[in-house]
């Protein structure tokens, strides 16, 4: 049915992984609890695209050339690794700054180093590209529920249903992240603790897809 084979499973595949937290979700709730709702869609727009662009490279057999060639799987998997280590190191800067500031009041307090030049999309945008359960779930689980008979209908079938569930899933993390900025604005010990939580998740991703495999 729509180029697919076996779709109850897939959709039951799918929400467990789109439940499962990640360097996108987690970065599109960091983006909301610090700059509201309209920068937490951006930062999920950028998600989009970057699933998207997976996507479009599964259906074209990029997942089957990774699957097959262990040194490409290699060298994708170790520059997401480094953008997501790169990526909790900031984190852990802005939390140390915050935790130095958090006797200020809020309204002198100085933005986190590199606030201002963050650009929400682009960096969701590498940061889906790089996301190692992204990756995992487009070369292992994805393809396998394509038709042979009608292979574009069933990758367009199966990415639209993929992209709805992200978009349900971000949602409800952006409206909740904007309410907690209210709580990290008033307290920076709260905010300084909640960057450096997200910074060693992001360690652990790193090293989640350092050690993947296909």
């Amino acid at each position: 049915m729509f180029g697919v084979i076996d779709l109850p499973t897939y959709l039951a595949g799918l929400v467990l992984i789109v439940l499962l937290p990640g360097p996108n979700s987690l970065y599109v709730l960091s983006v909301a609890a610090r700059r509201g709702v309209r920068a937490g869609y951006t930062a999920a727009a950028g998600v989009w695209c970057g699933d998207t662009v997976l996507m479009t490279l599964s259906a074209a057999g990029v997942a089957s050339l990774l699957k097959a060639n262990a040194l490409l799987f290699g060298i994708v998997k170790y520059a997401g690794a480094g953008y997501l280590t790169w990526l909790a190191v900031g984190m852990m800067r802005a939390a140390w700054q915050m935790w130095r500031t958090r006797r200020e009041q809020a309204a002198e307090e100085p933005a986190p180093a590199g606030a201002a030049y963050e650009r929400p999309f682009r960096r969701a945008l590498v940061v889906s590209l790089f996301n190692p359960k992204a990756i995992l779930f487009f070369v292992a689980f994805f393809v396998q529920f394509v038709s042979e008979s009608n292979p574009l209908v069933g990758f367009v079938t199966l990415g639209v249903l993929a992209q709805v569930a992200s978009v349900l899933y971000l949602s409800a993390l952006i409206f909740g992240g904007s309410r907690l900025a209210a709580a990290f604005r008033r307290r920076r010990t709260l905010s300084a603790g909640a960057t450096s939580a997200a910074g060693a998740l992001f360690l652990g991703f790193a090293v989640k897809l350092s050690l993947a495999s296909v």
